[in-house]
Parts: C-alpha cells; structure tokens; sequence
C-alpha cells in the first residue's frame, strides 16, 4: 500500500448551491474507482477539511460513470451573499479534497499514472 494524493488517482469539479457544495470526483479507471469508493468516506472528507464543513458528508456512488458525488452541508459559510469565505461558491472545495491523501494498491497508482499518459498523447499538440 502507498499513500498517495487524490489528484494522482482523479478528477474533481465542484460548485454550490446556497450553503451546499457539491464535488465530482471521477476516478482515472473503473478498478481506482472502486478502491476510492471503499477508501473514501465521509469522515476521512471531514477530517480533510477540519472544521470547514458544519454538516453532513453524504457520499453517492456513480458506478456508471466511476464517480462519487460528493455533498457536503453546511460548508459555506452560509452561502455566497453571507460568507466571509476567500471561496464562497464553493469552486475550488474539489481541488481542495484531491489534496486529501489515501492508501491505494501500487498497481492502482501504475494504472493512474498509465492513464495519464494515455490522456497526454491525446491530447498533446503538434
């Protein structure tokens, strides 16, 4: 096992509405989904975001889409017309959790890392 940074194994895109943010985590292949979706768990997100989070975690599995939908209450501040937050709509709280750091199987890390690269030669230009 090697402990290792969300944004190594996924993709996250986060927004609000109200008080509430919501995180899209998408895992890099259907076998990193199905570890973070043991791994992950609304108390390690908490814990990650110490005190930032008044209210529930709730976490949805996305099989379909190797995904979690991540909601988290009371997370806000109150909201963007009430908050004294830098981040009051909630956009960056996805990049803040792929700091969280996890244990995964090496071979899960090789499969991100191979995806990646896969990712990068599709993309690249010229």
């Amino acid at each position: 096992m090697k402990k290792v940074k969300l944004h190594e194994l996924a993709f996250a895109r986060s927004g609000d509405k109200g008080d509430v943010s919501n995180i899209g985590l998408m895992a890099k292949t259907k076998e990193i989904y199905e570890a973070l979706s043991k791994t992950v768990t609304s108390e390690k997100i908490k814990e990650h975001f110490r005190g930032m989070i008044k209210g529930n975690v709730e976490i949805y599995r996305m099989p379909n889409l190797d995904s979690l939908e991540i909601i988290l209450r009371r997370a806000l501040g109150g909201g963007a017309t009430c908050t004294l937050r830098f981040d009051q709509t909630g956009k960056s709280m996805g990049q803040a959790l792929l700091r969280m750091e996890v244990e995964v199987e090496e071979k899960l890390l090789n499969e991100a890392k191979k995806k990646d690269e896969e990712i990068l030669k599709t993309y690249r230009v010229g």
